[in-house]
């Protein structure tokens, strides 16, 4: 990917163009079609992905209830990146809504740079910690309103 290309993307935007070179040159592009998966919750997390173009669903399988899309997301996001900070299995399923295509960053390269430069460790870090944070909190908010929905029934 381009480094300019990569600067416009949320979770690289403050890098400094040496940081955004190093990435650029980690990432490959995948391709899926509207409805493939991309992975399942519990395989194993080896890659963090972020969507150049269509859109991606992220969902879990409640017992009972069927599919409950987390969020969908479209160009410029990312996700996956749970993988990159522990070795647990992926935690929802990851499927693609549309006609999709990908760049995807291996754990084992990113690691591998991280430990290389750790300022942009630490950048890219603190990114990812903001990110998940408000993604627990849109989680919260969502558990609020079930429980609120589920006391009035």
């Amino acid at each position: 990917m381009d480094p300019d290309q990569l600067q416009t993307i949320p979770l690289f935007a403050k890098l400094s163009a040496d940081h955004l070179a190093l990435v650029a040159e980690l990432g490959h592009e995948r391709s899926f079609e509207a409805k493939e998966v991309i992975f399942r919750e519990g395989d194993a997390g080896a890659e963090f992905f972020v969507v150049l173009s269509g859109k991606v669903r992220i969902s879990k399988a409640v017992p009972g209830a069927g599919e409950e899309a987390l969020a969908i997301l479209g160009p410029g996001s990312h996700f996956g990146e749970m993988a990159l900070m522990d070795d647990t299995p992926r935690s929802a399923d990851a499927i693609a809504h549309l006609a999709t295509r990908l760049w995807a960053i291996k754990k084992q390269d990113l690691d591998a740079l991280m430990r290389q430069h750790q300022d942009l460790a630490y950048e890219l870090l603190w990114t990812f910690v903001r990110t998940l944070s408000a993604r627990l909190r849109e989680t919260n908010d969502k558990i609020s309103f079930f429980f609120a929905i589920s006391s009035n029934s």
